[in-house]
């Protein structure tokens, strides 16, 4: 409703047009925003400062680049004395070699590592072993006669004995192994 409590004509005659009361108002409100722009774009002429993003740059880039090319034998080659050294990218692997930086060659033997792994199981079963052992002597002492008592251990002093020999095998196979493979 406008000021007085009258209402606008349904329909004013604009430019030879019929116009509505909805045209009227939108036509009324579009200048007025178009005005408080300009104004708005006048106040302040200085662009914000964009902010920078991104991933800050290198003190020292490395801007020269330079190719090689291979044939089948010297890129295998290539690639066998890279994975020895151990370095994670080729770049510094090249450039270690151009330059004649030292470095050093890493190999693993994977028989040996398979087997003081299993060494180190093994070790750890023996351990078992002890602590059921200490915890099965307490409790026949306990619950049996010392004559019944007396007799299950003898039988778990043979198993025992037996287990002794095996280690003792065990360290022989050992250092018969670190003699011949490991110690070049």
């Amino acid at each position: 409703m406008e000021k007085g409590g009258q209402l606008p004509p349904k329909s004013v005659i604009v430019g030879g047009r019929a116009v509505g009361r909805r045209l009227l108002r939108r036509a009324a409100i579009v200048p007025l925003k178009n005005q408080r722009m300009m104004n708005e774009k006048e106040e302040s002429p200085q662009p914000r400062p964009r902010k920078r993003g991104g991933r800050s740059p290198k003190t020292n880039p490395a801007v020269f680049r330079y190719t090689v090319n291979f044939d089948a034998v010297e890129h295998a080659r290539f690639l066998t004395l890279f994975e020895q050294s151990g370095l994670r990218s080729m770049a510094q692997f090249i450039a270690a070699r151009v330059f004649s930086e030292e470095f050093r060659v890493v190999r693993t033997d994977r028989a040996a590592l398979e087997y003081v792994t299993r060494l180190t199981e093994l070790y750890q079963q023996f351990r078992a072993v002890g602590v059921n052992y200490n915890q099965a002597v307490k409790e026949l002492h306990v619950h049996f006669s010392e004559k019944k008592a007396l007799a299950m251990l003898y039988k778990l002093e043979r198993a025992t004995m037996e287990l002794i020999g095996l280690s003792r095998k065990i360290v022989e196979l050992t250092n018969t192994f670190e003699s011949q493979w490991l110690r070049k």
